[in-house]
C-alpha cells in the first residue's frame, strides 16, 4: 500500500492509503443517495422522529453522507487503536495504523504467540466498536428532535459501529473473530497448527462471502472476501515457515562460499549471460582479486541487471557497469527467518552472507524453499544438526 502519514495517536503513526481517498467519497455518496431509506429505517427501528424532507433537501444528503462517512472511519481508527494500545500493554510495538480501501489495519512488528494475549488483543477492537455504538446511541437519544441531521448521523453511526463489531467477530481469519478462533485453538495445540486450522476456516468464510457478494453484485464484499483469502493464506504460510525454521540459522541453509559461483567485475555482460545459461544461475557475487588481500566482495549482479543492456551492446559493457554495489548482507549466525523477512522487505531474491567483511556464503529464495520442504518432511533437526527444543 502507498500511504502518507497524517498524524499520530499515543505515539502510533496514523496513515492514509491512497485507496482511502477513493473509498471515502464512495461511502459518502452511498449514504447520501440512500438517506431517505436509511432515515425511514431509523424512524421505524429507533423511533428517531427524523424529518426526512429536511435532510433530503438540496445538498443536505451529501453533507450528512460525508459527515457520517468521516464518523465511520474515525470509528475504524479507534477500533484499530483498541487493538494497538492493548498490544502495546503486552510489550508489542506497533508500526502504524493505516486507513485503506477496506477499513483499517494495525501493523504489528511482531504477532503474539501466547493465546491469552492474542485473545485479549483481538477482542479489544470489537469492544471499542460496541462502546462507540453505545456512545453514539446515547448522543442520538439526547439530541433534540428538531436537529434531524444530527440525529440521523448519530443514529446511523450507532447501528454501523455495532454492525462493524459483529462483522469483525466472524471467524474469518485474519479478521478479529478469526484471531479469537486461533487463540482458542492454540490453548492445547501448537501455534502453527492452530494458525493453519484458523486460516482454513477463514478461507472458507472468504469463499462464502465472495459468492454472496457475487450474487448480490456487492463489489465491496467481493473485495473483502478476496483480501481475507489472500491474507489468511499469507499469514498461515509465514507462521508455518517460522515454526519450521525455529532454531535454524543462516549458516544451516546457505550455500557456502566454497560452492558459490562468482564472477569478475571485468567480465562482459555477454559472457555473464552465457554463464547464466550454462550454469543455470540468475545471480552472482562479484569478487575482485587483489594481490595482498585475495578475493574482495565488490558487488552482486543478477539476470535483471544484465537484461538492462541491449543485446548489441553486451560485449561493450562489463559486470562492473551493471552490478549492484549497495549490498544487502546478513551474518551466518542470524536466524533463518530474519533472512526471509529481509528478502521480503526489500523484494530481493538473495542475500550475501558476510562475516568480518568476508564473504562466507549466499542464501537465496531457492535455498529457503528447499530447506522449508526438508524441514516440513523430516523436522528442522535435519537442517541444523541440533535437537529441537521442546515447547
Amino acid at each position: 500500500m502507498r500511504s502518507f502519514r497524517i498524524g499520530s495517536l499515543f505515539g502510533i503513526p496514523i496513515k492514509l492509503d491512497l485507496t482511502f481517498l477513493l473509498v471515502l467519497p464512495l461511502f459518502a455518496y452511498l449514504i447520501g443517495s440512500q438517506i431517505e431509506e436509511v432515515a425511514g429505517l431509523l424512524n421505524d427501528g429507533l423511533t428517531a422522529g427524523i424529518n426526512i424532507g429536511a435532510i433530503s433537501a438540496g445538498l443536505m444528503p451529501w453533507v450528512l453522507g460525508l459527515t457520517a462517512a468521516v464518523g465511520l472511519f474515525i470509528g475504524v481508527i479507534l477500533h484499530e487503536l483498541g487493538h494497538s494500545l492493548t498490544a502495546k500493554r503486552f510489550g508489542f510495538p506497533i508500526d502504524s495504523i493505516t486507513l485503506w480501501l477496506f477499513g483499517g489495519i494495525a501493523a504489528f512488528s511482531e504477532m503474539p504467540e501466547n493465546w491469552r494475549q492474542e485473545l485479549t488483543i483481538a477482542i479489544a477492537g470489537p469492544i471499542v466498536s460496541v462502546l462507540l455504538g453505545v456512545g453514539s446511541y446515547a448522543l442520538f437519544s439526547v439530541i433534540p428532535a428538531s436537529l434531524s441531521g444530527a440525529r440521523f448521523v448519530f443514529g446511523y453511526l450507532a447501528i454501523l459501529n455495532i454492525a462493524l463489531a459483529i462483522f469483525n467477530m466472524l471467524p474469518a481469519f485474519p479478521m478479529d473473530g478469526g484471531r479469537v478462533l486461533r487463540a482458542l485453538l492454540a490453548r492445547n495445540q501448537p501455534y502453527a497448527r492452530a494458525t493453519q486450522q484458523a486460516a482454513s476456516v477463514g478461507k472458507l468464510f472468504a469463499i462464502v462471502m465472495g459468492l454472496f457478494g457475487l450474487f448480490s453484485l456487492n463489489i465491496i464484499l467481493i473485495g473483502v472476501a478476496f483480501f481475507v483469502f489472500i491474507a489468511a493464506s499469507s499469514e498461515a504460510q509465514q507462521v508455518t515457515m517460522k515454526a519450521a525454521f525455529q532454531d535454524i540459522t543462516v549458516s544451516d541453509i546457505m550455500t557456502p562460499v566454497s560452492d558459490l559461483h562468482t564472477v569478475d567485475p571485468e567480465t562482459t555482460v555477454a559472457e555473464l549471460l552465457q554463464r547464466m545459461f550454462t550454469e543455470r544461475h540468475t545471480g552472482y557475487p562479484v569478487v575482485e582479486n587483489e594481490a595482498l588481500e585475495g578475493e574482495r566482495l565488490v558487488g552482486l549482479v543478477t539476470l535483471g541487471d544484465a537484461r538492462e543492456v541491449v543485446p548489441v551492446e553486451r560485449d561493450a559493457y562489463t559486470v562492473k557497469d551493471v552490478m549492484t554495489t549497495d549490498l544487502e548482507t546478513i551474518t551466518p549466525d542470524s536466524d533463518a527467518m530474519t533472512a526471509i523477512e529481509r528478502m521480503q522487505k526489500h523484494d530481493i531474491g538473495r542475500l550475501l552472507v558476510v562475516e568480518d567483511d568476508d564473504l562466507v556464503g549466499l542464501i537465496s529464495r531457492t535455498d529457503v524453499m528447499t530447506a522449508l520442504d526438508i524441514a516440513q518432511q523430516s523436522g528442522a533437526s535435519a537442517l541444523s544438526g541440533r535437537p529441537r527444543t521442546a515447547n
